[in-house]
């Protein structure tokens, strides 16, 4: 059984994809899964499910929600439910099953695959695994279920997660000399994120090296404007040397 959260929360086993129509339960579902295998205390859970509008009864409405979402997860082939009452709490189980999985933990073990390569030179084999590890994000994280601190804390840290792997897998990509092909997409990730600095440096470096040296030149002033705009900053040192060394043809900035 797969458990998806890189996306809007859903539970695939084999052909078969289901979700929860219960939102509160779906709640619960999300929070016990980003903190899998950690035993989860029912007052977190209370605050996670009703925050500080907790009904008189919410611990026992609690043990309901988790009753309703062990039938959810019910397989005929297993004889445990993955959740297990703890020391004031309960905690889901990825292990309790050799086939059960994250997709959050299968992205992460990417990442891992894709930098250990890239420090070992295998730059090609690194770009295929940033990419299979981008390829598992259906949409923004669990969109819906953001109100409590467990789930709101792990999006944010997924999040900031998926942008340092996308910039990895740029810089790999760039340094393939896949320039060309990065130029539309490193548009497209600034338009969704105009204050990401990493991603003008990439741009500017992917249009020089595909000969558009001026449109290089339009991103950095961009990229200024924007930041003095929005922050009241300046570009960092990094990307100010990037924009003279495009002035000048350093060298240093041409494609392998």
């Amino acid at each position: 059984m797969r458990y998806e959260i890189l996306g809007p929360l859903r539970v695939v086993d084999g052909p078969s994809i289901t979700s929860l129509s219960a939102r509160k339960v779906e709640v619960l579902l999300a929070a016990l899964l980003v903190r899998a295998d950690e035993v989860v205390s029912s007052e977190d859970l209370v605050k996670e499910i009703w925050g500080t509008r907790a009904p008189r009864q919410a611990i026992a409405t609690l043990h309901v929600y988790v009753s309703q979402l062990r039938k959810f997860l019910r397989r005929p082939d297993r004889t445990e439910s993955p959740i297990v009452t703890a020391r004031g709490g309960y905690v889901l189980r990825l292990g309790a099953d050799e086939a059960d999985e994250l997709d959050f933990h299968i992205f992460q073990d990417l990442v891992r695959q894709g930098s250990a390569a890239r420090r070992a030179g295998r730059t090609q084999e690194a770009c295929e695994a940033y990419e299979e590890g981008l390829g598992l994000w259906r949409g923004p994280v669990l969109e819906d279920l953001r109100d409590g601190a467990i789930v709101n804390g792990f999006v944010c840290w997924a999040e900031q997660s998926r942008l340092e792997c996308v910039e990895s897998f740029v810089d790999a990509g760039l340094e393939l000399g896949r320039h060309r092909e990065f130029v539309s997409f490193l548009y497209a990730r600034i338009e969704e994120l105009p204050l990401y600095e990493a991603f003008y440096r990439q741009l500017m470096l992917a249009l020089y090296r595909s000969g558009c040296r001026a449109d290089a030149l339009s991103v950095y002033q961009s990229a200024r404007t924007v930041l003095g705009e929005e922050l009241g900053l300046e570009p960092s040192a990094a990307l100010k040397r990037l924009h003279h060394a495009v002035l000048v043809d350093a060298p240093e900035i041409e494609a392998a």
